[in-house]
This record gives structure tokens, sequence and C-alpha cells, in this order.
């Protein structure tokens, strides 16, 4: 038995590894599966077949027949991953003994027993298929894949964890079987449980679910392929329809166990960081660049650090390219200094620990950790992070930041070539010996998230400037607070017309205060160890906050600053413009984007141009980013920023009084000079519509149908209407739409339902949406119509209807339990009048609805016939491709 600041590993007999997390504040349970086994682990013909293997774990086993209602009806929220090193699978639960036992029953199950059937995987593949696709649409995407494919000859770390369309098309069910029974064994896995349990409990659950699991007799394989020290400069290129220029630079490194990746993460924190980094000084604020990013990969082999740069139309390729090298590979010239080193180890460290103080984010984090090689590294990687000196930046800038282990350009012959030698394999088991990290964080209490023990908590009032506020004490895990403030101005005449300058204006806040650059407001988040969002629009601004209690004060004191004295910098302005534009600009090719805006601007036709509820153009908002001015940003803050109509919500661990108290003295005096007078919605009864739009060159489309609804919240159909639309697009990959479109006909990955209604006014609206190759548009607007006129005239079957509503209740209750989401709730109903007993009403509602009220309820409101639909894609391209004749086949 090991243990670590409060993670305890176990060993089962059988060979499997065991983690237990326990976090009493968290009301609910995680439940992780690693098994050590990706894409590299894939065989010629085989490149997919872990993420192929991934998505058919969800089809079933011979005792939980359909996984997506047995999760969704217990309230999971459920995902797999797959990546180079491994594969795992995770669900959230409410903690209960009955769920946790249940979990860990399936997951070993699932494990040993999950079907990997044939017709499971003639669907499944064109699903696969369909998110391979959607990441061809995406041309930074695939030009790390070629530079990837580049980088390593040998090794299968140059190969996409998604696949090769052909063995995705071909790859026979008896090597997805063998792949599955080769490497799916618990000998091969470790398992992670985290929240709230009981530890002998849950140890028995694990002896009589996993510990049943023979160990199989074969040994597990081991890979051995060694990628060779590159030997010089090699270089691809990507043509394909899109909009920005795009340069990526590769250089390997040691695999990530290996002493030196705590300064190969300083390193690149160093070069990429926004706006400190070398990179973005030396081609950004140049405007060579509009953006550039660095990163590495931590892998369980040698990995690599990588440098991209994204250019505008008028930003020269070749410009960008000798600034982006010189800066990398010159890099160890200027030595690195104790700021830098000091900055980027201050935003590693907070990072790291924020994951440590959120039980579910770690349990699910300790994946890639133990595929790196033993799950304690996070805690050592931690450690040597903290030892990290200048001296050792610029060394392992000089080892591995070479041209000749970069890939980028072509080949050239060197008379004497300069190569990166990588140090030998760590010795894990040396090592880790004796490590025992540090002492476990302070432990929170369990809270019970319903609306009747929340409102019993809630302290409410009224700050003397007119800011409302709801705080929520409690103990939490590491001291943790979470924040939520919203305010509103102005009024529908005195915002037409500056949705952009109004843009500009809250995008400036968190560039720099009148006390603080943007830097240094980086850097004093990074210091008190905050996550914080500042968001401002044309009607209001919103903040987010999470950070420990010891915090709390300078972070509301920086906040306050950021928001009342914004410097609206010239420099950072330009710079903010050029991102924006460069933004935009990459979007005009896109079919998502170019039919969410032809969607939206059809159901909202009846705003005119300027006022607040007009959805522009992208061109529109191409020349509003690019012809509004930092005195239009200035003015608009100056004329409309203030705090009188305010809400601010906190949950976790602070004091109340010294709370509401510092509030005050930061926003008391702080008003807006402008009126406030909320703009009302006006319902617009648009009628059926049909919009095709052609997005040439990109190999996935999308599709968008809905109608406007006279709806509110407290309207007596909208408990109905809401399980009603979990039914057909909700849950865990177990609505009908998810079950029919994805599942069945395997047309899209991802396709789902919406119903939103309006908080004030009756103005509402119905979504499908689903993302699907082209040449499949008409089975899939098939498909689509047919489930849900299903739902509108045939009831629901009672055992249908109270799964559904077992897990959306679930669902509902876990929510809360996100002191994030809890604090933006209370603070939204602040501004809406009300509390939580709202929700309980809602549930209880809920709780006793029947089938045939449910479906009179959905049909009362939706119409297919009504709705407008919209579709993006290259349909011109498929339909050519249908007429093309069919080759001869030749004789056998």
């Amino acid at each position: 038995m090991t243990s670590v600041e409060g993670i305890t590993e176990y060993r089962l007999a059988n060979g499997m590894r065991v983690l237990l997390f326990p976090d009493p504040t968290k009301p609910n349970v995680t439940v992780n599966v690693t098994y050590f086994v990706g894409s590299k682990h894939e065989g010629y013909g085989e490149t997919g077949m872990a993420h192929l293997l991934e998505h058919l774990m969800f089809k079933g086993t011979p005792t939980t027949k359909n996984v997506p209602q047995a999760l969704t009806e217990r309230g999971a929220r459920p995902n797999g991953t797959t990546w180079l090193d491994r594969t795992n699978y995770f669900e959230t639960l409410p903690a209960s003994d009955e769920n946790l036992r249940w979990a860990l029953s399936f997951e070993a199950d699932r494990m040993v027993n999950s079907f990997i059937a044939k017709k499971d995987l003639d669907s499944e593949m064109t699903v696969v298929r369909n998110e391979f696709e959607s990441g061809e649409n995406d041309p930074g995407s695939i030009l790390q894949e070629r530079v990837l494919s580049a980088a390593y000859i040998w090794h299968s770390y140059g190969k996409s964890t998604i696949g090769a369309r052909s063995d995705l098309e071909n790859v026979p069910i008896d090597r997805l079987q063998a792949f599955y029974r080769k490497y799916y064994r618990p000998d091969n896995a470790m398992l992670v449980v985290a929240g709230r349990f009981d530890e002998a409990k849950t140890l028995g659950f694990i002896q009589s679910s996993f510990g049943k699991l023979k160990k199989p007799a074969a040994p597990l394989p081991v890979t051995y392929t060694a990628e060779p020290t590159q030997d010089g400069e090699r270089e691809v290129t990507l043509r394909r329809v899109g909009d920005n220029t795009l340069l990526a630079s590769v250089y390997h490194v040691p695999e990530g166990a290996h002493p030196d990746f705590a300064a190969i993460d300083v390193l690149t924190l160093a070069l990429g960081d926004h706006p400190s980094g070398r990179l973005y000084k030396a081609l950004v604020e140049t405007k060579k660049a509009s953006n550039v990013s660095a990163y590495n990969y931590q892998f369980r082999d040698p990995g690599i650090i990588g440098f991209s740069a994204d250019m505008r139309e008028d930003q020269p390729l070749a410009a960008a390219r000798e600034a982006l090298l010189k800066t990398v590979e010159d890099s160890a010239r200027t030595p690195f200094t104790e700021e830098e080193v000091s900055r980027a180890k201050t935003t590693l460290l907070k990072m790291m620990e924020l994951t440590l103080n959120n039980s579910e984010r770690a349990a699910i984090g300790l994946s890639e950790w133990a595929a790196t090689g033993d799950w304690r590294l996070m805690f050592l990687h931690r450690d040597r992070i903290e030892a990290v000196k200048p001296v050792d930046v610029t060394r392992v800038a000089a080892t591995y930041l070479k041209a000749s282990n970069r890939t980028l350009g072509a080949f050239i012959p060197t008379a004497k070539p300069e190569r990166s030698e990588l140090p030998p394999p760590v010795e894990m088991a040396k090592m880790m010996d004796g490590y025992k990290g540090r002492a476990a964080v302070a432990q929170g209490e369990a809270f019970d998230p319903s609306p009747a023990n929340i409102e019993a908590r809630v302290q409410r009032g009224e700050l003397p400037g007119g800011m409302k506020y709801a705080v929520l004490s409690k103990k939490t895990r590491g001291e943790m607070v979470n924040a939520s403030l919203s305010f509103h101005w102005g009024t529908e005449a005195a915002l037409r017309g500056k949705a952009d300058a109004a843009s500009y204006a809250g995008r400036m806040l968190m560039r720099g205060t009148k006390k603080h650059t943007r830097q240094q407001i980086q850097d004093e988040f990074d210091k008190l160890k905050a996550r914080v969002g500042v968001d401002g629009g044309l009607a209001g601004a919103s903040v987010s906050i999470e950070c420990p209690r010891a915090s709390l004060p300078k972070v509301l004191a920086l906040v306050a600053e950021i928001l009342r004295e914004p410097s609206f910098d010239e420099k950072e302005f330009t710079l903010l413009k050029q991102s924006r534009l460069a933004d935009l600009e990459s979007q005009r090719s896109e079919p998502e984007t170019q039919g969410s805006i032809a969607f939206w601007r059809t159901l909202s036709s009846h705003y005119t141009k300027g006022h607040p509820y007009y959805v522009p153009t992208l061109d529109e908002r191409i020349a509003g980013a690019k012809d509004t001015t930092l005195e239009q940003a200035r003015a608009f803050h100056k004329a409309f920023y203030g705090g009188a109509n305010a809400e601010l919500a906190v949950v976790g661990d602070f004091d109340p009084k010294e709370l509401v108290a510092e509030t005050g003295k930061l926003f008391g005096d702080w008003k807006s000079p402008a009126p406030y007078a909320r703009v009302p919605e006006v319902f617009n009864d648009v009628g059926p519509k049909a919009v095709a739009l052609e997005t040439p060159d990109k190999a996935n489309a999308y599709f968008y149908a809905g109608q406007t609804l006279k709806l509110r919240e407290d309207d007596k159909d909208w408990p109905a209407l809401m399980l009603g639309n979990f039914v057909l697009g909700g849950g865990f990959l177990n609505s009908r739409l998810a079950t029919r479109i994805r599942q069945k006909d395997g047309l899209s990955y991802g396709v789902a339902s919406n119903i939103d209604p309006g908080d004030l006014d009756a103005v509402g609206t119905f979504i499908t949406y689903a993302i699907y190759a082209p040449e499949n548009a008409s089975r899939l607007e098939t498909a689509m119509r047919e489930e849900v006129t299903n739902v509108l005239q045939k009831d629901y079957s009672a055992d249908e209807l109270e799964k559904a509503r077992a897990g959306l209740l679930e669902y509902r209750q876990a929510a809360r339990a996100q002191d994030g989401n809890l604090a933006r709730k209370l603070a939204g109903y602040l501004y809406l009048g009300r509390t939580l007993t709202f929700d309980a009403g809602v549930e209880q509602q809920l709780s006793k609805l029947k089938p045939t009220d449910v479906r009179q309820a959905m049909s009362r409101h939706l119409d297919w016939t009504k709705v407008t639909q919209v579709k993006a894609g290259d349909f011109a391209t498929a339909e050519k491709k249908a007429k093309a004749p069919v080759p001869a086949q030749a004789a056998p």
C-alpha cells in the first residue's frame, strides 16, 4: 500500500491498481478506470482502433444492454477518452453506496464482457468517421497531424489517435475483439475512486467486483519501438481551403518522467505565454502574427515541445517563420531570467493546486500521469517544478531547441550535423522508491445540495449602493470559494448601435488598469491562486471567481479595480483588434459558424440593425471589429459601467460579514451615469424557412432546425417540456435522437435538442442540431423529422418516462452540487427575484408528470411544419460524387 497526500494505492491479487481519494466535500463520487492502451499500441491497418473500441464499450454487456440508459437514469456525468498511451472511462454520480456499487460492478463487467459486436461496429464506425470528418474541417488540427507524422518516423506517436479513414472503414471485427481481449484486463488497468464514500465499504465493493476478475495467463504485450535521434530539419506543407496562414514547429524532448521535463514545462510557458512570452513579444507585438502558442506532450516515451503562429492575409509567412525560429532556437543565447522562470512556475503550480483541490478533476487527471509511468509523478513533477532555476531552463532550451531536431522545413544536407541525443530511460521504480509527497490538504464538509438545504443556509441582502447579494458559507476542500458577479446597465435607445464598442470595452478590462499592466494582473491572480473571468458586453458584465479563502479579499479588490479603472492602453487595443479580426476572418469558410449565424438571423429577423438583439452577419462583425476605435470603447465604459444594478453570489469557505463589508467598500459608491431599463425580448413567429449554405472542401456539415416559442420558465408547461426534451435530445447518448441518429443509423457524432424558455419574457426557442457528412443530408433530415414528430404524436412509455425523470432530477441535483454553478444560479435568481423554492416547485411538478401530460405539452408548443432548417456544408461535392459512375469491379 502506497499513500501520497490523501491518495492511497492498493493492489488486487489479479494485478489491478486501485487508488482511493476520499473527499467528503463533494456530494458526488467519481469512478475512473484507466487502461494502459492507446493509439501507440495499434498495429498496421489498426489505426484508430483504440478510439473505436472506446465507442463500442458504450454498446453494452449481457447484463447492461443499454449503457446510456443505465448511466442517464442514475444522473451520471460519464465519458471516455483515448490518447496515445491510455484509454479511460469515467462517470461522476450522486454519492451513495448503491450508485458506487453499481458503477464498480458495471466497469468490472464491461472490462471483460462487452459485446464488441459486428452490428455495433458497422453503425459506430460511421459515427467515428463523422468525428474524423469534423476534425478534417480544422486546418490547424490537420497541420498538427502532418507535423507529428513527419517528426516521428517509426514510433506510433506520429499517428493520429482518430486513425486513418481507410482503417476505420475496413477494420475487421475479429481484430477489434482481439485488441479488446489483449489489453482490457485487470493487470493492465488502474481504478480511481474519488469523492464522498466510505473507504472500508468501497474496498469491499471493489473486491467483490474487480477482485473476482482473473488475470489472463498470457503476458501483456510490451512496446519496444524507439524513435531514432533526428538528424536534420524536416518540413511539411498542407494546402486546403481556409482563411489564415498557420505555422507549426516541433522538437523532440525526453519522456515525461525525465527530470528535464519540469524545466521543459517552464520553458514552454516562458516562450509561449501571453503577453509576457518571448514569442508573443517577437511576433504578435511586432504584428508579424496575430496569435502564437507553445505546448508540449508529456508522454510515456519521448515526446515533443511545439510552437505555432497564426497569420492574417497581410502578414507574410516568411517573416513570421524567421521570427519564430530565431526566437525559439536562439532562446538559450539570452539566458532565461528569474522573472520569466518565476512567472511560469507560479502559473504551473497554481494549475496543479487547483486540480488537487478538486477531487473530480484530479481523479480524471491521474489517468494521464499513470500512463506517463506512475500516478505519483503528479506530485513529484510539482516538486521538480518548484526546484527549477533559470539555468535549468536555459540548459534544456540549448539541448533540445536545435534546427537539426526541428520538424518544419525541408531536409538540407549538412556537412557536420548537430544532433540532440536523448538521455537514457528513467529507472521508474528506483526514482519513486520511498517518495511520500506532502500532507493532505484540509477537508471540507459534506453538503446537501437540495433546494431546501440551500435556502436554509443562504443569506441575502442589499449593499448601500444597490448591489444585491446572496452568500452561502460552508467548509470546502482546500478552503476554496466560488463567486459570481453580474452587472446591468443601459436602455434600448441608449444601447442602440453600440455593440462593437461594448464588446471592445469588455475585452479590454483584463488588459490593464491604471495601476496594473495586463501581465501584472495575470501574475497577481497566479500568486493568489485564483481563476478569474471578467466579461463585459452591451447590456452588462459578469465576473467569475475561484480562489482560496485567504486570497478572496485581494482578488475582489483587484476585480473591482479591473472593472472600475481600466487603462484602455492603445498598444493593447491594437493587439486585441488584430487578434479579434484574425479570429473572425478564420470563420469565413467554417460550416458551423456560417450555419449558426444564418439560423439565429432567421429566428431574430424582426430586430433591426443596431437593436441590442440584432444578429449581425460575419461580414458585419468583421467590419465592426475593424472600424471601432479605442475612444469609442473608452466612451462606452465611461457612459455605462456601474454597480448599482448588480448581483453578487458567493459559495464556499468565507466569513459572510467580512465579505459583505468588503464588497460594500469596493462597489458601494460605483454607479452607472446612464439609467437602466431592461430591454424586453419580442416574440417573432418566423414560420417555416429553409436555408442551404455551401462551404467548399469541408468534410463535415452542420444542421440546425428549430422554432420560436411563446414560453417562460414559470409557464405551467415548462416542467413537461423540459422532461419531454430530455427524452428527445438530452441525457447521455440515450435520447431518442441519439439512439436513432447516432447509435442506430450512425449518421452523426454529435446530435441533440434543446428547449430554452424565456426567464422574464415569453420568448423561448426549440432547437435541434447535428454534425454529419454532406452525402448523408437527406437521411439525417428524415430521421430528425421522424423522431421529433413521434414525440409529438405518440405517448411515451411509463418506463421510458420514469427513467428519464430519474436522470433529469439527478442532473439538476448534481449541477447544484458544483459551487461555481450554484453561485451563478444564486446571482441569476437575485436578478429574477427568485429563490431555490422555484427549483423545488419545478422538481415537484416533474415528479408528478404522466406520459400523456408530457406528450400533450410538447404537441401544444412544437410543430415540425413550422421549424426553420439551416444546413451548411460541401453539398455540391457530395452530389458530384453521388452522380459519378461506379468503377467496374475486376473479376476474382
